[in-house]
């Protein structure tokens, strides 16, 4: 897995372009197959983005999501962009997140009529819940003067089929009102990247913009006003979504580094007590109950980097459970040794550059604090020698 990139994918160009603004330096990738996405990181953040265009329809979105899955394994799949509204729950320039996804197209047709046999895919709990979470923060959406009242967050159903709908009397409008009446809105591909996503164990959100109502109000008017805004408000509560989702997996790989490291440092313990009758720590100073060792760091390789910022993450550990480092502060500096710990795995110039730089930002997190300075300086010195 990609622990810092999301996937974000989209139908029309105009989608495309919404994301697009959001990213920093994106570069072209070009899939073996010819398909091209772009990867860059949203503004201010670590967090990478792939992103991709699929065309219009199910089945060549599940392509496409398949392919970004395979090529990059990323911490999620997001599916962007602009749907019809179904019911007035929902108004324009809203966003609705999907909580599940119907292809309300599948059925069987017998004597007495067309029965549904919808095919349905859940969303990840963990992506429903922090979507709802940063729906009652909100402070997700784009300040754009003239724009009238800030945009919704809405969670329910998402409707997925193979036409354009806009009607409320259609024989298909009357099928979906019938069958399939808690949607909150229509679109033609969430069905296919669900698919995608269920059969390569990605969790999926699909994220969708209200441009229209679906019931006949359509025009190409309409469309030149509401599409571009219900697409950027999309794309604005999409990229908060997976800057927070890279967050919350840069947690769950640092605890799960924590247990790895003091599992290490017990056998290391038992070890020494095995060889030795006497233990002398050498010590630049003491607070409290905590030793604070004062040695320069000896950094040979990538191997020894990665040690070392291992073990400066436990002093940033301490120094938050002491209370001298704040929350915040200590999430972001996580963040960025989790940076500088995965570009150091990767071990080439272009890495190695990602790392002097998230150990840079580092170093600007934590400039209060000598002790903790004093440590990071050799590991930038370190990283960058790498290259």
């Amino acid at each position: 897995m990609s622990n810092d990139l999301v996937v974000i994918l989209t139908a029309l160009n105009l989608e495309y372009q919404a994301v697009r603004r959001k990213l920093a330096s994106p570069q072209v990738h070009r899939h073996e197959r010819g398909t091209r996405f772009e990867v860059g990181t949203v503004q201010a953040t670590s967090c990478r983005v792939a992103l991709g265009l699929t065309n219009k329809g199910n089945h060549s979105a599940a392509v496409i999501a398949e392919r970004a899955i395979q090529e990059f394994s990323p911490v999620a799949v997001l599916f962007v962009g602009v749907a019809g509204a179904l019911w007035d729950t929902a108004r324009l320039g809203d966003v609705v997140m999907a909580t599940h996804v119907y292809a309300y197209h599948g059925g069987t047709s017998e004597d007495d009529g067309l029965k549904a046999r919808p095919r349905v895919w859940e969303a990840a709990h963990s992506i429903s819940q922090l979507g709802s979470h940063l729906a009652r923060v909100n402070d997700w959406a784009d300040d754009t003067p003239g724009h009238g009242r800030p945009p919704q967050v809405r969670f329910g159903a998402i409707a997925a089929g193979e036409v354009v709908q806009n009607s409320k009397i259609s024989t298909e409008a009357r099928w979906i009102r019938q069958h399939y009446n808690d949607a909150l809105a229509i679109e033609m591909e969430a069905a296919g990247v669900a698919q995608a996503g269920h059969l390569n164990g990605a969790p999926v959100a699909i994220i969708r913009g209200i441009s229209d109502r679906a019931d006949g109000t359509k025009s190409s008017t309409k469309d030149r006003n509401w599409q571009p805004r219900a697409a950027a408000n999309a794309a604005a509560f999409a990229t908060r979504l997976a800057v927070e989702l890279v967050g919350e997996q840069e947690q769950i790989d640092m605890t799960q580094a924590d247990r790895a490291h003091a599992a290490d440092r017990t056998k290391e313990r038992v070890s020494n007590t095995a060889h030795n009758s006497t233990v002398g720590i050498m010590a630049g100073s003491v607070k409290e109950s905590s030793v604070y060792l004062k040695t320069d760091p000896k950094v040979t390789g990538p191997v020894d980097l990665i040690t070392e910022l291992d073990d400066f993450h436990d002093h940033l550990k301490r120094h938050h459970t002491e209370s001298a480092l704040d929350e915040d502060t200590y999430r972001e500096a996580l963040t960025e040794v989790g940076v500088a710990r995965r570009a150091v795995r990767e071990n080439n110039t272009e890495s190695s550059k990602r790392a002097t730089m998230a150990l840079k930002r580092l170093r600007g997190l934590i400039a209060d604090f000598p002790e903790l300075v004093a440590r990071l300086s050799p590991l930038v010195v370190a990283a960058g020698d790498l290259s």
